[in-house]
């Protein structure tokens, strides 16, 4: 199992050099398990997603508007 710290770290490299994170990044990046993110894909769930070749990409773009969807929270202006 990864380290949460290790985790961040990445999720912050990836985002200072690239908009495009992986399946583990993009879940801890919106606070879900990999396994729940990769459900929500299979199901045509959760936020969009992109295929590079053999990989899955999620945009972080693509995560902040899917996230600002969600509802039932309070809402900062």
């Amino acid at each position: 199992m990864m380290d949460e710290d290790d985790a961040i770290k990445r999720a912050a490299r990836a985002r200072k050099g690239s908009p495009f994170l992986n399946t583990a990044q993009a879940a801890h990046y919106v606070g879900l398990a990999e396994r729940t993110l990769e459900a929500m894909r299979g199901q045509g769930q959760g936020p969009a997603f992109r295929r590079h070749g053999r990989f899955i990409r999620y945009h972080i773009d693509d995560l902040d508007a899917w996230s600002a969807r969600q509802g039932g929270g309070r809402r900062h202006v």
